[in-house]
């Protein structure tokens, strides 16, 4: 991604921008950037995991969005389109973006891992409502799961790389597997 522009804008201007732009962009305290395009992988790899939650127990009445959606973290001034994010809360109502979702999901390519690992891992676990951030590989079967602790709040780390290997969640509560996220997935190609 780069940068649009040098000068500073504002979030109202931001969001009413988003409305009528052509491509997205992620908002960063002030400066905005445009959003490469993704590999058809990266969209079956989404999307799975999209068909896999749609299984979640629905007494919850959770939401599950993809890519569209912008996550909002007030505190640090930014907006993102995670490729996927579940949100629970009756009270986050805004029609663009969640701001108390409880499982947000990136999947990684070769030119967003480093954001994706360091730059958004911090800012998504400043989310009180976030129990687990997601990073999905399209690279190889391999997926790491950021998820916080009820007693203390805090977080922890684990890698998944085989596919009968249990994903736990906490929202929505259900499991997922490898082998769900990765259904269909010819690794012999190169993803982009």
């Amino acid at each position: 991604m780069a940068a649009k522009q040098n000068d500073y804008i504002s979030e109202t201007e931001y969001l009413e921008g988003e409305k009528l732009a052509q491509v997205r962009h992620e908002y960063v305290d002030g400066k905005v950037y445009a959003m490469a395009g993704t590999s058809r992988r990266h969209n079956r790899i989404a999307l799975n995991i999209v068909v896999a939650l749609r299984q979640a127990p629905k007494d919850k009445h959770c939401e599950i969005l993809s890519s569209d959606v912008k996550v909002r973290a007030n505190k640090r001034k930014t907006y993102y389109y995670p490729d996927v994010v579940v949100g629970c809360d009756p009270e986050d109502t805004n029609p663009y973006y969640l701001e108390k979702p409880c499982l947000i999901v990136e999947v990684t390519s070769k030119s967003t891992e480093w954001k994706d690992r360091h730059e958004k891992a911090v800012v998504y676990q400043s989310l009180e409502s976030l129990q687990a951030y997601m990073l999905v590989s399209q690279e190889k079967p391999h997926v790491t799961l950021y998820y916080r602790e009820d007693d203390d709040g805090s977080w922890w780390v684990t890698a998944f790389e085989e596919a009968d290997q249990v994903i736990p969640l906490k929202c929505p509560e259900m499991s997922l597997t490898l082998a769900d996220i990765y259904e269909g997935i010819d690794f012999s190609q190169p993803a982009e």
